[in-house]
């Protein structure tokens, strides 16, 4: 992608002994990078994910949609909730990103869904990449367990009014936090965001938390 053109590449992303698959962009003018790490019964094509790319792209932020799991090893549900499994296949994305030429010197944030959002927080926690924001959306930051204390990233949970069990968990992993955080909660909304305006908040809450802190905040 040496021209950066705005454009959507697919690259294959080689983690011995897999390949997995992810789609990279990269704006022609770019600020930053956020990968995105889906949540249980999703893929790099998630609409919800995609439409945050848009809006990502449109403020100048390279984004890159990826699969954490091969198909066979997501028909197993003990991987989606093996969340060290997940993490681990997020640094390996974030090492790729960080030698590819047209993105290895951007601020990288994360994005997660479900228990893709653990994954994020895990991975942010483990010091090997210096990550500058997460936002994880309806996602699952209990999982992450002990490593929400050593996440120094900023950080924003949104969660539906709705999604009342998972908002619970969501104010459990808040305190435990001890980076920049926020909890949002989006009115009316259930896990999904089906409901009308629901996902636009999202996208809005989440584009306005990573421009601030993967461009405006030297890192």
């Amino acid at each position: 992608m040496s021209d950066r053109t705005p454009y959507n590449r697919i690259h294959k992303i080689t983690m011995d002994p897999l390949g997995l698959e992810g789609i990279l962009r990269v704006p022609t003018k770019v600020s930053g990078i956020v990968l995105f790490a889906h949540g249980s019964g999703s893929s790099r094509h998630s609409p919800r994910n995609k439409l945050v790319a848009e809006a990502l792209h449109k403020v100048g932020i390279a984004t890159l949609l990826f699969d954490l799991l091969t198909e066979k090893e997501a028909q197993d549900r003990a991987n989606i909730f093996d969340i060290p499994l997940l993490g681990e296949r997020l640094l390996d994305a974030t090492g790729w990103i960080k030698r590819h030429p047209d993105t290895a010197t951007l601020p990288v944030g994360y994005f997660g869904a479900s228990t893709g959002a653990a994954a994020t927080l895990v991975a942010a926690a483990s010091g090997a990449w210096e990550i500058a924001a997460i936002v994880s959306r309806g996602g699952r930051p209990d999982l992450a367990g002990q490593a929400l204390t050593q996440v120094k990233a900023p950080t924003l949970l949104i969660v539906g009014e709705k999604d009342t069990q998972v908002l619970e968990l969501n104010r459990l992993a808040l305190g435990k936090l001890r980076c920049t955080k926020g909890l949002v909660v989006v009115p009316g909304a259930t896990h999904l965001f089906e409901e009308l305006g629901a996902l636009e908040q999202v996208v809005h809450l989440a584009r306005d938390w990573l421009v601030t802190h993967l461009v405006y905040t030297k890192i």
